[in-house]
């Protein structure tokens, strides 16, 4: 049975690695980031006619700051779409892709003169919504709701798995953890075990990230999650 180090955060890994689980593959958690949700006032959203979702822990971190669930949310792919609808908001819709998909689904479904667009944004955030969306007339309220700490190793049972043998690759689902990961690696001197571990990018960005070394490299047809179990389940059958 094929063997998969996971490096989401707690929260993401969890039902990934019970998806892993129903396609008979084993998985070795290995977070590379720790989410810490910010305390705050209730936000004020009377004027915003969309929240825009570039992460799942970006709709976990509102829920926890507003009440309403009626404001349509914008998601960048359909995980983050998933957990919006999980935590009760009535109207969401997913683009499929990453934030620059995201932003052409703002600009489609929004009204520059419709009110405000808030963003639910993390201590680091992929691409510049508002850089994106600010020219053609939307006025977009990046808010930082939540931290996405660096892990500063691998965990011991990781490491142990991955000097071992134990593992047979590693799913990495952005360019920062994908950096992060080789830093991790190489602080626990395991740079020669990289020759035996495939490589399952979520896009193409994330494999540059990665870096060279790999057994095999693999990349999402798509840069979703639902893209990325469908490479895992072509290499394993």
């Amino acid at each position: 049975m094929p063997t998969l180090l996971i490096t989401r955060p707690e929260a993401d890994a969890a039902p990934l690695i019970r998806r892993l689980d129903a396609l008979g593959i084993d998985s070795v958690a290995a977070p590379l980031l720790d989410i810490e949700y910010l305390e705050g006032p209730e936000l004020d959203v009377e004027t915003v006619q969309a929240m825009l979702l570039t992460s799942a822990n970006g709709a976990r971190a509102l829920a926890k700051r507003t009440e309403r669930r009626d404001i349509p949310c914008l998601a960048v792919g359909d995980a983050t779409a998933q957990t919006a609808t999980e935590l009760g908001f009535l109207s969401v819709s997913s683009a499929g892709g990453d934030v620059d998909d995201l932003a052409k689904l703002a600009a489609q479904k929004c009204n520059p003169k419709g009110g405000v667009l808030l963003h639910a944004a993390g201590s680091v955030s992929a691409g510049d919504l508002a850089a994106m969306l600010e020219p053609q007339g939307y006025k977009v309220w990046r808010e930082m709701l939540y931290e996405a700490r660096t892990a500063t190793e691998l965990p011991p049972e990781a490491v142990e798995a991955i000097r071992d043998g134990v593992v047979d690759g590693a799913v990495l689902y952005s360019p920062r953890t994908a950096a992060h990961f080789r830093h991790l690696l190489s602080a626990a001197e395991l740079d020669d075990h990289m020759g035996a571990l495939t490589l399952f990018a979520l896009s193409k960005n994330v494999l540059e990230a990665a870096g060279e070394g790999w057994e095999d490299v693999i990349v999402a047809e798509q840069p979703d999650q639902e893209s990325l179990l469908e490479a895992v389940r072509s290499c394993y059958g």
